[in-house]
């Protein structure tokens, strides 16, 4: 989706920082089904909900905080008859008592083994139940007794200005999770992630939680948690300099856990996700775009090109055309096509409000599945 602010891309770096022997930038980054499902109380707020202090709830969620060290496979042949082997640390948090922990797919997906280790001491081979590359989720589960689990929480319920704490395994040190505490700086974000070790470009990330709360490497896939000690998001990324290179500071990123809920039940049921797939590039239309369109026309998404074959080349979508509306809802900001349509199911039929020649009409579309590759 061409358009968006160029520069954001240029700020984000991935936040799994690495061994020894091992690149400092993280791949971009299906096993077997699970057969659990999360417990209620991990997926419901508080009965009485009642602010904390920091500490209580680091006490709280910092033992269902673990680290997960990635290991590829090996690379190359050493002259020594060792390999080099590349190794990345990331967190997760463990969110039901079957011991499955929420993660993003950057962390551990395309790993040849993954070790999971508490601040309990305790240490076990974790299994990935199952990765999504375009939310960057993955859902990992390990096998014990007795595991600390976090309560997974309510994001719509944040406001900006709400205080937050990140806890996570930063740059890997030794003695347990690093909390860190700030405020929630903004809601609804879209953001882009990095491009991937192929060049590909990195996924775009929709209603997407920015906080000021310090985050380094090694807290990608640690929990975002408000004050009644719930998790509210996962922490992704970190903006560090503009296309200018000067210096950002204070500027995280975590994936709003109501986001993540639903793709962690697919990946639990299924091992994967299957996304609505319309079938076109656009770029945000905001009020002084669509002014040179028609000055009575609705902010929208511009269509600048239709991909052949898709459910929007069937409809008759054609390269230019204005989307307003999706089922009679406007479209308020750059992410509202995306957070819509994700709503739906593939083989569903979506009413657009196109505006093409001044002219606007309703296309009926039956949406797809996103091709996987």
């Amino acid at each position: 989706m061409n358009g968006r602010p160029f520069w954001i891309a240029a700020l984000l770096a991935l936040l799994l920082a690495t061994g020894p022997g091992a690149r400092m930038t993280a791949a971009t980054a299906q096993p077997a089904a699970a057969t659990h499902s999360p417990s209620s109380t991990a997926w419901e707020p508080l009965a009485h909900p009642g602010a904390l202090t920091v500490r209580e709830v680091a006490d709280r969620v910092r033992p269902a905080v673990v680290q997960i060290v990635a290991e590829q496979a090996p690379i190359r042949s050493l002259p020594t008859g060792l390999t080099d082997q590349e190794i990345g640390i990331g967190s997760g948090v463990i969110f039901d008592s079957a011991g499955h922990i929420l993660t993003n797919q950057h962390v551990a997906a395309g790993a040849s083994r993954l070790s999971i280790a508490l601040p309990d001491g305790r240490t076990f081979d974790g299994q990935l139940v199952g990765a999504d590359p375009d939310t960057d989720l993955a859902v990992v589960q390990i096998q014990g007794t007795n595991l600390p689990v976090a309560v997974l929480g309510d994001s719509s319920q944040l406001g900006v200005g709400d205080q937050v704490v990140a806890i996570g395994n930063a740059l890997g040190l030794p003695g347990g999770p690093t909390v860190t505490a700030g405020v929630v700086s903004a809601l609804g974000r879209t953001i882009q992630e990095p491009p991937g070790d192929n060049g590909e470009p990195g996924p775009y990330l929709y209603d997407v939680i920015q906080t000021d709360a310090a985050i380094n490497p090694g807290n990608s896939g640690g929990p975002l948690v408000d004050m009644n000690a719930q998790v509210v998001g996962i922490n992704t990324l970190v903006a560090s300099a503009d296309e200018q290179g000067n210096f950002a500071q204070g500027i995280g990123f975590a994936i709003a856990i109501n986001t993540a809920k639903p793709i962690a039940a697919q990946l639990l049921t299924t091992g994967r996700v299957v996304h609505p797939y319309l079938g076109v590039v656009y770029r945000w239309a905001g009020p002084a775009d669509v002014r040179l369109i028609d000055v009575n026309t609705q902010p929208g998404a511009l269509v600048e090109q239709v991909q052949p074959g898709s459910p929007a080349a069937r409809a008759g979508l054609r390269s230019g055309d204005l989307i307003t509306q999706v089922d009679g809802q406007p479209l308020s900001d750059e992410a509202s096509l995306l957070k819509d349509l994700q709503q739906h199911h593939p083989g569903e039929i979506v009413q657009l409000t196109v505006v093409r020649d001044n002219v606007a009409r309703t296309e009926a579309v039956t949406l797809g599945e996103r091709p996987t590759s």
